[in-house]
């Protein structure tokens, strides 16, 4: 069950990029929120289940990941997020891949995520609706626009406390790989 929840939030990303693609914001807001919804419901059903697995644990980080690209992509775009921001976040994860592929190569553990690295992803994940939300007239607009750049704030500065945080500890790992610092 939990694993299908997953794949079914990975299915929706060509659907949500399609709706957002054609103007029809009400859909593709419903389908984050459904995205939302599975990614928040599938680790929660693995718990509860005992069904936690390798798959899962490598799918919702990465479809994660596939949610923010698109998302960045659309918000882009339309000139919501401006480039500066999306190349950042875009780079850090190209950055945090490459460690990832570093480390499989040396058959070393790859990067786990911790708490403050799921915040930032939660951060991010609630700010990309808000900030399509933001350009609807009236106070629901303005009301997005607010708490969809509050959001994003704090999932940018925690991305990026939290990506250089892997970074250094994925290059001690590769450097290190027995844990024992030579000085």
């Amino acid at each position: 069950i939990p694993n299908a929840l997953s794949i079914l939030r990975g299915a929706l990303i060509p659907v949500f990029l399609n709706f957002a693609g054609d103007r029809r914001d009400g859909l593709a807001l419903l389908i984050l929120a459904i995205a939302s919804l599975t990614d928040y419901f599938d680790g929660k059903v693995a718990r509860w289940l005992h069904q936690e697995s390798k798959l899962g644990a490598m799918l919702d980080p990465l479809f994660d990941r596939f949610y923010i690209a698109a998302s960045l992509y659309v918000l882009w775009d339309r000139e919501i997020f401006p480039t500066w921001l999306v190349l950042t976040l875009v780079i850090r994860d190209i950055v945090l891949l490459l460690v990832n592929l570093a480390l499989q190569r040396k058959r070393l553990p790859v990067l786990s995520v911790n708490y403050i690295g799921k915040a930032a992803t939660f951060n991010l994940l609630y700010a990309f609706p808000l900030l399509f939300l933001s350009q609807s007239a009236g106070w629901w607009g303005t009301l997005g626009y607010v708490f969809g750049w509050a959001f994003s704030a704090w999932g940018v500065a925690l991305y990026l406390i939290t990506g250089v945080g892997y970074l250094v500890s994925g290059v001690k790992s590769i450097r290190f790989p027995n844990g024992l610092i030579k000085g």
